[in-house]
């Protein structure tokens, strides 16, 4: 037990500590950065001096602080600078939210936001006519919640010269009238012909979104994440944040693979990442998007999507990267020491990259790259055993997983029974052995750990406690199981193999909740909220109502 005084004790409170070997405390104590001891109150007492903060806990829980696994705080920061459209509930929200917008901000060229639903309008596509009735002269640009489609108004559309005549992009597709003219949906890469005209944000303005983004996440009680998209432009953000102090977090940033480049881009990736570290940041991580999104038929799937009817279609969706290549990419990539972050949604996407995989450990034995496969929306039943043998980490989106407009209408009937019964399945890989973690893809939606570690426990939409079906219930994992997800597990891929538990020597990374998940009359989880939260044993984050 101590044989110092600490820094800092937290007691009299119930410590998860996500360490097998001592699941339950009551009390931490702090030397500098690390943590010195884990016991009981008793026998953490000595440890306190002259000069030790001493938080009681007063029956709250301590949690490692929550590490996500894959998000995109420089964009989620970003959008909360523009129109952010995430709380506006429905179509009639949304437009009004774009215009109350537009009118405060007369002087801007174009009048550009995020974060629309898809389930809110008709088919998940919006079109022109509505964005045109709140902007009317001035050209506007809106990715929804998930980035893989976006919503133009005409006047975008006439400056991008996109007409009926022009061809669906390599990776896109305009979304189109019977007649081919533009409705104002573009999916995927096809947004990008209206994005080139947008007025870039400076480097200012980017780290002024770091800032606001970090300082979200750890109220929240994130000390650590995986920012899934890096271009060298945000990578200059980062090292910049790192650089001036400013970054307060753990950050891998995963460069970005360009999908209209192939081999050629390994070695600048390697050289990237060679010298992309700094501080608390390192850049170790290759991100590979391998397919859209299943509500606009652009996820990867080894079958055809249903119509409306529930006939075969002959679309399986959209492959970014063709797979006898990404195997030579991703073994090149691994032989150089970087891991493969993959996004895949649909099951061919998935079983792609586990191929991918599979091809690295064979040409390179079991490196300690430790490649995790993002989404993994549908994951056919004849793959869920491949994860555990390849060392591949299942990182999942708990939120999603559960009854909502999106899967109930636009994804289950295009799918069919037999497929919809795949989706999301972390209790089979669990069972098969399978490395999970979790991240949120934030903005995509919250980056509260804590609302997705409800829906992983229930598989139920916070909004819909009392009134929905579970999804898939018996994919549901236990508290334990979800916690150590969002800690241990997402640790493990962001290679921190010194936080993710709360064990004698780690870094001292820690959350405060405001009350013991594990109690019998706690409530619900997503209800609770984090007081503090601490990186290396400094808090990052305080609520007054801590106290201490």
């Amino acid at each position: 037990m101590p044989e110092r005084p600490a820094d800092l004790i937290f007691t009299g409170g119930h410590v998860h500590t996500v360490d097998a070997r001592q699941p339950r405390a009551e009390a931490v104590a702090i030397h500098g950065d690390r943590i010195s001891a884990v016991g009981s109150v008793d026998e953490i007492a000595p440890a306190v001096g002259p000069a030790t903060r001493v938080i009681d806990l007063r029956g709250r829980l301590l949690v490692p602080g929550f590490q996500d696994a894959h998000v995109h705080p420089l964009s989620g920061g970003m959008d909360r600078m523009q129109c952010d459209l995430r709380e506006a509930e429905g179509r009639e929200a949304v437009l009004a939210t774009i215009r109350v917008y537009a009118d405060e901000h007369p002087n801007d060229d174009w009048i550009v936001g995020s974060g629309w639903y898809m389930g809110d309008f008709p088919g998940g596509t919006p079109r022109r006519e509505d964005l045109d009735a709140v902007l009317p002269d001035r050209p506007g640009y809106f990715p929804n919640r998930d980035g893989h489609s976006s919503w133009v108004n005409s006047r975008a559309l006439e400056l991008a010269g996109i007409t009926r005549d022009t061809p669906d992009p390599f990776g896109g597709r305009i979304e189109r009238d019977p007649d081919g003219t533009p409705t104002g949906s573009l999916h995927e890469d096809a947004a990008e012909l209206v994005e080139r005209l947008v007025p870039v944000p400076g480097e200012d303005e980017w780290l002024a979104a770091f800032e606001l983004a970090q300082a979200y996440l750890h109220s929240l009680g994130i000390t650590a994440w995986q920012d899934a998209i890096v271009t060298p432009d945000d990578l200059a953000v980062y090292r910049r944040a790192a650089e001036t102090g400013l970054m307060t977090a753990r950050v891998e940033a995963a460069l970005w693979w360009e999908r209209t480049k192939g081999a050629e881009q390994i070695d600048e990736l390697v050289a990237r990442s060679a010298t992309g570290s700094h501080g608390r940041l390192r850049a170790n991580s290759v991100k590979i998007a391998l397919d859209g999104v299943l509500e606009t038929f652009t996820g990867a799937m080894i079958d055809p999507y249903l119509d409306r009817d529930g006939t075969p279609t002959t679309n399986r969706g959209m492959n970014f990267v063709d797979a006898e290549p990404l195997r030579e990419h991703v073994t090149r990539l691994d032989a150089a020491g970087l891991q493969a972050h993959f996004h895949a949604i649909g099951d061919r996407a998935v079983r792609v990259a586990l191929d991918a995989i599979e091809a690295a450990r064979l040409a390179n034995g079991m490196t300690d790259t430790r490649p995790h496969i993002s989404h993994i929306q549908v994951i056919h039943p004849d793959d869920v055993p491949r994860f555990a043998p390849l060392g591949a980490v299942a990182n999942a989106q708990p939120l999603w997983a559960c009854h909502e407009t999106n899967m109930d209408e636009l994804t289950i009937p295009f799918l069919g029974p037999e497929r919809a019964g795949w989706q999301y399945p972390f209790g089979s890989l669990l069972r098969a052995g399978a490395r999970l973690a979790m991240g949120s893809d934030w903005s995509v939606s919250t980056p509260n750990p804590l609302l997705e570690i409800e829906v992983a426990v229930n598989r139920i939409y916070p909004d819909s406690r009392d009134a929905a079906e579970p999804f898939l219930p018996d994919e549901r994992l236990t508290l334990e199981q979800s916690i150590a997800a969002f800690t241990l597990g997402s640790a493990y891929v962001n290679h921190l193999d010194d936080t993710g538990t709360i064990a004698s020597g780690k870094l001292a990374d820690l959350a405060v909740v405001d009350r013991d998940l594990f109690a019998p009359d706690t409530g619900p989880i997503g209800d609770a909220k984090v007081l503090a939260t601490f990186v290396g044993g400094t808090a990052v984050f305080e609520d007054p109502a801590l106290g201490g």
